[in-house]
């Protein structure tokens, strides 16, 4: 697992004014939590930043320092969540967890698909990658940076499982063994990409002709009882007349 350092202060104030205010000067609201309580800081916007660009984000082991009013403390800590602007992806906030070296740690691991173009594909299968990560136990200065897996062979028709996936001894793999991590599906024939078209054009255009066809009707009905009530109303008046009539 990937290490880096961190240099972070102790704050007294929180609240989304404070956040905003540590923002606006460069530097990133978190909070350190560890043995039940929880401790407030402020790391550098850039460097967090950087961290994150790199890919290692989540899956890393932080060295943190800590200042506190001119008093400093060395601590081992992972990202256990992150908060990020929806529209920039700017990250807003970040939650740290302090570990023990000697203590087991559970931690989400990247799952990569390594070795030369599936034998499946190249007959002319889909390649699909189900698993992108798998969650795993252990020391941890023992957390692998990722895990691999080798699709070569594969032919079409055939996966590989979290049980294919080839750990160090030390590391415990929690993800179901029977879940697919790769495999390569059959392609999809002419004929049946041209059916799987066809219905989606029919279902797409059904709603259309049955909302017209409705109308239709509507109209239908309403054309017809329009003479319907004009007959009515005239019944009416001419009745109304001949009694008009008998009283004269």
């Amino acid at each position: 697992m990937r290490r880096v350092e961190l240099e972070a202060d102790v704050r007294r104030e929180a609240g989304k004014g404070v956040a905003r205010t540590l923002r606006r000067e460069g530097r990133l609201p978190a909070v350190l939590y560890h043995a039940g309580a929880s401790v407030l800081l402020s790391l550098s916007d850039k460097t967090v930043e950087q961290l994150f660009h790199t890919g290692a984000g989540e899956h890393v082991l932080i060295t943190l320092k800590v200042n506190d009013g001119g008093k400093q403390r060395s601590c081992m800590a992972v990202v256990r969540d992150s908060q990020h602007d929806p529209i920039t992806d700017r990250i807003l906030h970040l939650d740290l967890f302090e570990i023990s070296l000697d203590k087991p740690l559970r931690v989400a691991v990247p799952v990569h698909v390594v070795g030369d173009v599936p034998a499946g594909v190249k007959e002319g299968g889909v390649l699909h990658h189900h698993l992108r990560q798998v969650d795993v136990e252990c020391l941890p200065l023992a957390v692998p940076d990722e895990l691999q897996i080798d699709a070569s062979a594969l032919l079409i028709n055939q996966s590989l499982h979290v049980r294919d996936l080839a750990a160090d001894p030390a590391v415990r793999i929690l993800t179901p063994a029977d879940q697919a991590v790769v495999s390569v599906a059959a392609p999809i024939s002419e004929a049946k990409l041209e059916q799987l078209l066809t219905a989606t054009a029919k279902e797409t255009k059904e709603p259309e002709l049955l909302k017209k066809e409705k109308k239709e009707e509507e109209v239908a009905a309403e054309g017809a009882a329009k003479p319907a009530a004009a007959a009515g109303k005239e019944e009416k008046e001419v009745k109304e007349e001949k009694k008009e009539s008998k009283a004269k």
